[in-house]
């Protein structure tokens, strides 16, 4: 019995030091998020990181090897979190149309790319890595962004029929995203001309609506010529 008691203590005390363990990963994770989206990766350091999640050095090296590591960590939570909360597909069924998946998921990367509030990491610590990219947005793009285009990539083939090619494919996923992300990067410049653009979320809607319609009628164009050069 005596053993047994033993061994059940020893099994507590694991149990009740990896609770405390993830919580400090936890605590470092969403420190981290703020202060590299404040001050970016380069000027961030991990000494006001440790300080603003309550740690000491040690537990960076301990969970992330190094302030190279906590970034790439610290960008995979911001587009897991974003995707949580706007997912590409945004609750539609397996029969939902490829149109109905297009808007859906133009909707869903406006809302991540303009979210506001404590948790709206994504679009800011996305728009300093587009103008100083690291290392770390290797693995973001291999582990998050790409599956992202995968989907996007198959709805366009769907819209454009089977005879397109895939360079067609990738020209017009990639007009599709431009034209959301366009309106984040240079709002600078459209704040000037339109001082009256807002980005609430009834603009944001309406801005899906149109992108989606606007990338309808290209599709449908595209899938007339593709369709008559080959007959």
């Amino acid at each position: 019995c005596f053993i047994q008691l033993f061994q059940m203590d020893i099994l507590n005390s694991r149990k009740t030091s990896d609770i405390a363990n993830q919580r400090t990963r936890q605590r470092v994770l969403e420190a981290a998020v703020e202060v590299f989206t404040e001050h970016g990766f380069r000027k961030a350091t991990v000494r006001d990181i440790c300080k603003r999640a309550n740690a000491n050095i040690a537990a960076i090296n301990y969970h992330f090897r190094d302030k190279e590591g906590l970034y790439t960590a610290v960008l995979q939570y911001a587009h897991q979190c974003a995707c949580e909360k706007y997912p590409p597909q945004l609750g539609l069924g397996s029969d939902a149309t490829l149109e109905q998946r297009l808007l859906a998921f133009v909707r869903s990367l406006l809302l991540r790319i303009f979210d506001e509030g404590r948790h709206a990491w994504h679009g800011k610590l996305m728009s300093r890595e587009m103008f100083e990219p690291t290392s770390a947005l290797d693995a973001l793009v291999e582990n998050n962004i790409r599956p992202l285009a995968q989907q996007l990539e198959s709805i366009v083939s769907g819209l454009l029929g089977t005879r397109t090619n895939s360079e067609l494919v990738r020209l017009c996923t990639m007009s599709i995203v431009s034209q959301c992300v366009f309106y984040h990067h240079a709002r600078p410049v459209i704040n000037r001309l339109y001082p009256n653009q807002k980005y609430n979320t009834r603009d944001v809607e309406q801005l899906a609506d149109h992108i989606t319609r606007f990338s309808l009628g290209a599709l449908k164009e595209f899938r007339k010529q593709v369709e008559t050069t080959k007959k």
